[in-house]
């Protein structure tokens, strides 16, 4: 009976520390309509990237929106590893002092990083 209870014990303590892991990238939706949620610690890293790096904004006539595809002779970026790895599978966009998170599949900006 004690070594159950040790066990059920551990396994809650277990369970309870990987909840307490705060999440960095968090999607909702599906598709097009997916969302990316960044946790505002993570947006002041990618804000001082840019600024640091000195990257040179993008020149559109329309304006960069999130839910609609960056424009085809617009180059997206590498999402640098640093960000937070679950960021690499997309790309970046400077324009206009914001920072859009494309998805490269269908060039959708999922998220501007204010």
């Amino acid at each position: 009976m004690k070594k159950l209870m040790l066990t059920c014990a551990a396994a809650a303590l277990i369970s309870t520390g990987a909840l307490a892991q705060s999440t960095v990238v968090t999607t909702t939706g599906a598709g097009h309509a997916a969302a990316v949620q960044i946790e505002p610690e993570y947006r002041t890293k990618i804000r001082t990237y840019v600024t640091e790096h000195k990257v040179r904004p993008v020149q559109t006539r329309e304006k960069i929106v999130v839910g609609q595809p960056v424009p085809r002779e617009v180059e997206l970026e590498s999402v640098p590893a640093d960000w937070d790895p679950s960021l690499t599978q997309y790309r970046y966009v400077y324009s206009g002092e914001r920072v859009m998170l494309v998805d490269p599949s269908t060039r959708t900006v999922v998220q501007e990083i204010d």
